[in-house]
């Protein structure tokens, strides 16, 4: 068994895809209706509308205006400091500063327009 997609059940697929594709620079590798792809590497980041999965999928999902902010998607990237930067200059919400952590890695976190947890960091070496 191996780890192949994740799928964020959203509010507003437009402004997701703006956050994921226009901001963080993942390129939509499929979209059908509110359900979309980015190729984010080896693993597929993927989002749906709550409404799409309620009636399509028929999971209980419920309507809700904030994220239960159960978990986070972590985003390696080179320089945390400039990327977070960049972010913030587009009016991404960032939620932690860039901090060494003790284990030598810096990390940082934004929001994303459903309020998900985005770990921003560096490879840990």
């Amino acid at each position: 068994m191996k780890m192949n997609y994740t799928i964020l059940y959203v509010n507003d697929v437009e402004a997701s895809i703006h956050f994921y594709q226009d901001l963080l620079g993942f390129p939509i590798k499929l979209r059908v209706e509110s359900y979309v792809e980015f190729d984010t590497g080896e693993v597929t980041l993927s989002i749906n509308s709550r409404q799409d999965v309620r009636e399509t999928l028929g999971l209980p999902v419920r309507e809700i205006d904030t994220s239960s902010q159960t978990f986070e998607i972590g985003f390696v990237v080179d320089d945390v400091d400039q990327t977070v930067a960049a972010l913030k200059e587009t009016g991404v919400q960032v939620i932690k500063e860039p901090i060494k952590k003790p284990w030598g890695q810096t990390v940082a976190y934004v929001s994303d327009p459903d309020g998900h947890f985005i770990e921003i960091c560096d490879a840990i070496t």
